[in-house]
C-alpha cells in the first residue's frame, strides 16, 4: 500500500468475528453494504465519509473501483 492508493486485500475484510463476516472496510467495524446503500440512495460519497469518518476517500473510491472491476469481468464471460 503507498499513500492513499489500496490494494484490492487492503479495502475490504471478512471475518465471522466482525458483524458475523459481514464485508467491512478494514480496520473498521462500516460494512461496505453502507457505502452501496448510499450510492443508491442517491447521496453523494461526501455524505458517506461524512457518516463514517473511520473510512478513508481512497478505500471508499477503492471498494468502488473494485466492484466495477467485477461487475466488468462477470459481464464479460
Amino acid at each position: 500500500m503507498s499513500g492513499d492508493m489500496y490494494d484490492a486485500d487492503d479495502v475490504i475484510h471478512i471475518d465471522p468475528e466482525i458483524l458475523g463476516g459481514t464485508p467491512v472496510f478494514i480496520g473498521t467495524r462500516v460494512p461496505l453494504q453502507a457505502l452501496i446503500d448510499y450510492i443508491e440512495g442517491g447521496h453523494p460519497l461526501s455524505d458517506f465519509l461524512d457518516d463514517f469518518p473511520t473510512v478513508t476517500h481512497a478505500q471508499a473510491v477503492a471498494a468502488l473501483e473494485q466492484a466495477k472491476e467485477l461487475l466488468v469481468a462477470h459481464s464479460h464471460r
